[in-house]
């Protein structure tokens, strides 16, 4: 089986390593152009495209494969190059652009996506980061076969992992990337044998997960603690949860609810400030956090303990 791959990242990467090792002949890679990183801001490939060119897989970066986008040309000679590319089936995994019906029906067995969720829940563009803001007690991957809706597509395979109250998108990020890669390796393997069965998503339970922002990454300690300690986790690399000291920003990575806790305070103030970490009232001192590594402007993330021997943190400064 002849397969073209499309996606962008270091998520899409894991999957179409083990499409290649699994002994799939992949003709062709779309992926999104190079895109400027870094300090230097210089373009950089995508994790893809390097995977791509480390194998001597031909590579194309067209902006929009939309007949009736902004780029009509680039499209239809991205829509020409696919037509002309033998190939059975193309898989899909954070791609980044949108697959109109006509790149869709291209493939001969048409195209199937590796989905970071446990579907109909969290469709969209950041289903690792929702299901842990919103403290989900479980995840997955779901292989589905693509239709033009957003993520709407009949079912193909779904396997569902824990998430724990320590994980963080990373964390969880790395897990689903190697789930993804063996559910997608499966599923090519018993689709050259022939059809799998499709399951129709349910209508009930769907949730939309809407791209991350860097505006929600500032902490409201209004909220509880609870609510708190999930978002920090969820976006942990990006955007990295923080709160406002007197005029510095700090990053917060880690933190944990404290117990029991219930006493007169407002909301971001601090509590306490030792090797154990500074604890924060929230909710009007109905709950606190208590954070456990931190970084300050131009600074290393570092242990509370580590952080405060170089940045001054006091009982009754207020996080806002």
């Amino acid at each position: 089986m002849r397969v073209i791959f499309a996606g962008t990242p270091e998520f899409a990467a894991t999957a179409l390593d083990a499409i290649i090792k699994a002994g799939f002949e992949v003709p062709l890679v779309l992926t999104q152009p190079d895109r400027p990183a870094g300090r230097g801001m210089q373009l950089q490939a995508s994790a893809v495209k390097q995977l791509a060119l480390q194998h001597q897989i031909p590579v194309a970066q067209p902006v929009s494969l939309r007949l009736d986008g902004k780029y009509p040309d680039v499209a239809r000679e991205a829509h020409e190059l696919l037509q002309a590319t033998s190939h059975d089936i193309m898989v899909v995994a954070a791609y980044g652009l949108i697959l109109p019906l006509s790149a869709l029906s291209i493939p001969r067995l048409g195209c199937i996506n590796i989905h970071g969720s446990l579907l109909p829940r969290w469709r969209g563009a950041a289903p690792i980061h929702r299901a842990i803001e919103a403290g989900d007690s479980e995840t997955g991957i779901t292989i589905m076969q693509m239709e033009e809706g957003l993520d709407t597509g009949p079912m193909l395979l779904k396997r569902a992992i824990p998430i724990t109250k320590h994980d963080t998108t990373a964390s969880l990020h790395d897990q689903l990337a190697s789930l993804g890669g063996e559910m997608v390796v499966d599923a090519l393997q018993q689709l050259v044998k022939g059809p799998l069965h499709a399951e129709v998503q349910p209508e009930q339970g769907v949730t939309y997960a809407a791209k991350i922002s860097k505006e929600e990454a500032a902490l409201d300690f209004q909220l509880n603690a609870i609510a708190l300690d999930r978002r920090i986790r969820a976006f942990n690399p990006f955007p990295a949860a923080h709160g406002k000291l007197e005029d510095t920003v700090i990053k917060f990575w880690r933190a944990e609810v404290v117990a029991n806790f219930d006493q007169q305070a407002g909301s971001g103030e601090v509590i306490d400030a030792n090797g154990d970490g500074i604890i924060i009232a929230c909710d009007d001192g109905r709950s606190a956090l208590r954070v456990l590594e931190l970084q300050k402007p131009g600074g290393k993330r570092l242990p509370a303990n580590e952080f405060l021997k170089g940045f001054s943190v006091k009982t009754g400064q207020i996080f806002r």
